[in-house]
């Protein structure tokens, strides 16, 4: 071999040594990332549940609910789970931070029901961490393909199951109908869209479209239907703004009145049933035989529809409906991660139906406290 020949082999072969080298530190320096990536996703064993503050209600009730499925878990020894609640985002956003500055490699996956849409931030940096999470009932739009699961009730079907109960009980395409909203998430979006859709014969509901002959127009959707705006799930906020509402006696000539929670109905009958409405604007609302409609599955307010309280009231109206949201599912999110985590194939838009209890069946239904 030529002196030139052996100095370009050697020149060649230190070339790949070194190649191989830094190739190798490429790798050593890789492959603890891509390891605690693994563990992040499939490695860790703890689940984060993270609920609203249970202080009353439905929101309270969900947090006995997961409180009783996270007992279940820790019980059954695969998985180890623990809930965190929290009264404001800035609380569980502070909650998902302190989680994913922990050890990462003990962490299984995260199941959240975010307080409001700011708290998108956080659950992005759950994604940005390779975390596995499953958001329950507040679904927010912009990173809802990011998650196992999101699972939530019918919030559509409510609506629709609200429009059918009043196409039932009469109410024709142009009727004024009054709606008490929850608030500004896509929960009351979806509520909102799912009453009109019906209406407009474009949703079914217990498998069935509105008759032809009970179908809406737009025109008639947006001279007909008044939106109260937010009442923030509450109780006492819904009962004032009707006291408010019947100020004006022209508005008792309304019968068709969807709230879109059980304690928003419950404040329609707190406000008839004390001296906030004058006795004239009652007895003009009680004439037209007025239907009002819930949902969520307020013990409470089955107790209104079964006829065991203000029956005095109810003996007034054309009836009380409620359509079941049951915040027992935040188990079934739970579950949703189990199975997940355990390598099961699981819905990630996992929409739990709905049910209109009424008078004749809310004795097969129990409600919460």
């Amino acid at each position: 071999m030529s002196n030139i020949s052996r100095r370009s082999f050697m020149a060649a072969s230190s070339a790949t040594l070194l190649s191989v080298l830094l190739a190798g530190c490429d790798s050593d320096t890789q492959e603890p990332a891509e390891q605690g990536g693994d563990a992040t996703q499939a490695g860790g064993k703890h689940i984060y549940v993270l609920t609203a503050s249970p202080d009353h209600g439905w929101t309270g009730q969900v947090g006995v609910f997961a409180q009783e499925k996270v007992d279940e878990v820790n019980e059954s020894g695969t998985y180890t789970a623990e809930l965190q609640t929290a009264g404001a985002a800035a609380d569980q956003i502070a909650q998902v931070e302190d989680i994913l500055a922990g050890d990462l490699s003990d962490v299984a996956g995260i199941v959240i029901q975010p307080l409001d849409d700011t708290v998108q931030s956080a659950i992005q940096q759950i994604v940005d961490a390779g975390v596995a999470y499953v958001a329950f009932d507040r679904i927010i739009e912009a990173v809802q393909d990011s998650a196992v699961a999101n699972v939530k009730g019918d919030n559509e079907g409510i609506g629709a199951g609200s429009a059918a109960y009043f196409v039932e009980n009469g109410m024709k395409p142009g009727d004024a109908v009054y709606i008490y909203q929850g608030d500004t998430s896509s929960v009351t979006t979806l509520r909102d869209s799912g009453f009109t859709e019906y209406l407009l014969g474009n949703l079914e509901f217990d498998g069935a479209k509105v008759p032809d002959d009970a179908k809406w127009t737009q025109d008639q959707i947006d001279a007909a239907i008044t939106k109260s705006g937010a009442m923030n799930w509450s109780r006492s906020d819904t009962k004032a703004a009707f006291e408010a509402l019947l100020g004006d006696e022209a508005n008792a000539q309304i019968k068709w009145w969807y709230a879109e929670d059980d304690e928003l109905a419950m404040g329609i009958l707190e406000a008839l049933n004390g001296g906030g409405i004058s006795d004239s604007a009652k007895e003009a609302f009680y004439a037209t035989k007025p239907f009002i409609t819930g949902c969520g599955g307020l013990q409470e307010y089955y107790d209104v529809i079964s006829g065991d309280s203000y029956a005095d009231i109810t003996a007034n109206l054309g009836g009380v409906m409620s359509v079941t949201y049951s915040p027992s599912m935040i188990q079934t999110a739970i579950q949703d991660m189990v199975d997940h985590l355990d390598g099961k194939d699981v819905e990630q838009d996992h929409v739990i139906a709905c049910e209109n209890v009424t008078s004749e069946n809310v004795a097969d239904y129990v409600g919460f406290e």
